[in-house]
Formats: structure tokens, C-alpha cells, sequence
């Protein structure tokens, strides 16, 4: 049902300043630029959660503990921290102070084999009922080996997200689509094509294709060192359109001018992310200069 008041969800993070730091040990976090606040916000049993199941369009749940007159208030941030390596102290997102002109901000993993670090809406965006949805994020791979990136859609966005065990998982010619609804540019340093894009996708009308030569984004490497603008655009019927530096991406000329139709389910709620996953035993990092993501408000109640 149409409703007065503004129609256009869009989150803008330029990163300048707020960061979620490594030697954080709590399972996820927030980055943005507002603060949870309130007497009872240090205990176990107090915070601020996105709303998964009951949040088209983004809903936040402000908790207080349960002890008299303990508070949660002020708001939180639109984006959140989120992979398996999180909750640990050697990863986290920080703000880059000597190469971070306009705002910088650096995901670290752990150093422990698939571990992540990224940062993520709530599963909050329907395809149909609030498209068309719009994911661009300038990011740059500080050097393309043993890690693997997701920037896009999904519908599994929980704290503790694996890219290999929960999403999506290069190697070689194949592409392994665990997730059951995704749509977004993957890399993977496991894959034949170690610095190049890929297109992928899966959930809507089309087949996830796995075979990852048929989705490489041809002419567009990734490259180590240099800041890249990847923009992906779901139209309501679930075509996806993918840009990389401006010019239109896909493994093919008719991909490029008319995207992937049923790439997106067009019932399926997804969560919008960028994320990084480590392929070895090493701390690796996916420096972001800002992510946009925007769509239509849901009015239906």
C-alpha cells in the first residue's frame, strides 16, 4: 500500500572514520555513523539487532537488558561486520589513516583457512517489491593470491558466513553455488582465471551456471593495487545488469547490453555484502573505498 514519506532506501558509506577493530572479540558489529548507546549496552543480554526475517527495507530491534531502569537507545550504523573470523582478535575492519584519501576502510581475515570478514546489510532487499536495487562499491585487492571476494546479493548473511562453506566457492573451472539465492561479481584466486571477475549467480528463472569460463568477465582483470568500481543493478523481474569501471561486464556482447535475465529470484529477500575469505593460513585484506546500495521502500503491509 503506497505511503507519504520517503520511497528511496539508500545507503551511502564513505568510511570516514568509523571502524570495527581487530582487536574486537564480539561475534559481529556495526560500521556507520551513528552509536548504540545506553546503561545496559556493555552487558551480555543488551543491543541492537537487525530484523532478517521482518525487516524489508531494513528494521533494527533495540533490546535492554532485564534489569530496572537499564536502557538501549541512539541507533545503529547501516552496515554490519560480518564472517567466521570476526569474533576473533586478528580480524576486523579499520580505517586506513596513510592511504585513505576520501575514507578507506581495510576487512582483514584471521589467518586461518576459509575465514571472512566483511560488511553486509540485514537481509532486507526484495528484487520485485523494490527494485530496481542497486549494489557499487570501489575496492581494491592489495595483491589477488589466496583469497577469494563476494560483492553482491544473498540470502545467507549471518554472522559467523563462510564464502566456501555457506556462499560460493572458484577452483579451477567450476563454480560451486552453495547458496541458494546469490547474484554478484566473484573472484577467487583458486580459479584457472586467477585475476579475473566473474558474473555470478543463481536462484531466479535462469540456472546457477558453475561453469566459471562461461561467466568470466571478460576484459575486466582484477588488479592488484588498483581501486576498481564494480556496480551490479537488479531490475524487478530479476535481470541482472553487472558494470565494472563504468562499461558493462558479462562473458559475452549480449550479456554486456542486455544482462542476465532470471539471474535474481523475484521472491527471495537477500542481504547486500561485500566480503573477503582467506585461502591459507595468513591475515589477507580487501580495502574499500565506499559501497552504495539502494532500492525502493516496501509500502506493503
Amino acid at each position: 500500500m503506497p505511503q507519504s514519506g520517503p520511497g528511496v532506501i539508500e545507503i551511502f558509506e564513505d568510511f570516514v572514520g568509523a571502524e570495527w577493530i581487530v582487536a574486537e572479540t564480539a561475534v559481529s558489529g556495526s560500521i556507520g555513523s551513528l552509536r548504540v548507546i545506553g546503561d545496559g549496552v556493555a552487558e551480555t543480554d543488551s543491543g541492537a539487532v537487525s530484523l532478517d526475517s521482518d525487516g524489508l527495507s531494513g528494521v533494527i530491534q533495540l533490546t535492554t537488558t532485564n534489569e530496572d531502569k537499564h536502557d538501549c537507545g541512539g541507533s545503529i550504523g547501516s552496515l554490519r561486520v560480518i564472517g567466521d573470523g570476526v569474533a576473533e582478535t586478528d580480524s576486523g575492519a579499520v580505517s586506513l589513516d596513510s592511504d585513505g584519501l576520501s575514507g578507506v576502510i581495510q576487512l582483514t581475515t584471521t589467518n586461518e583457512d576459509k575465514h571472512d570478514c566483511g560488511i553486509a546489510t540485514p537481509v532486507m532487499w526484495d528484487v520485485a517489491l523494490m527494485g530496481t536495487l542497486v549494489l557499487e562499491a570501489r575496492v581494491r585487492l592489495p595483491a589477488e593470491a589466496n583469497r577469494a571476494v563476494f560483492i553482491g546479493f544473498s540470502d545467507v548473511a549471518t554472522d559467523a558466513v563462510s564464502l566456501e562453506d555457506d556462499l560460493i566457492h572458484g577452483n579451477g573451472t567450476t563454480t560451486t553455488l552453495t547458496a541458494s539465492d546469490l547474484v554478484g561479481f566473484h573472484y577467487s584466486s583458486e580459479y584457472t582465471a586467477t585475476d579475473t571477475w566473474h558474473t555470478v549467480y543463481n536462484g531466479g528463472t535462469a540456472t546457477g551456471e558453475t561453469t566459471s569460463t562461461s561467466i568470466e568477465a571478460t576484459g575486466h582483470d582484477a588488479v592488484a593495487g588498483e581501486f576498481q568500481v564494480l556496480r551490479l543493478e537488479l531490475a524487478p523481474n530479476g535481470t541482472a545488469f553487472f558494470y565494472i569501471d563504468g562499461k558493462p561486464a558479462g562473458n559475452s556482447a549480449s550479456v554486456k547490453a542486455s544482462g542476465i535475465s532470471g539471474a535474481a529470484s523475484t521472491s527471495v529477500d537477500m542481504a547486500a555484502m561485500v566480503i573477503v575469505e582467506t585461502k591459507t593460513t595468513s591475515a589477507l585484506t580487501l580495502d574499500v573505498d565506499y559501497i552504495l546500495v539502494r532500492g525502493n521502500r516496501d509500502w506493503t503491509v
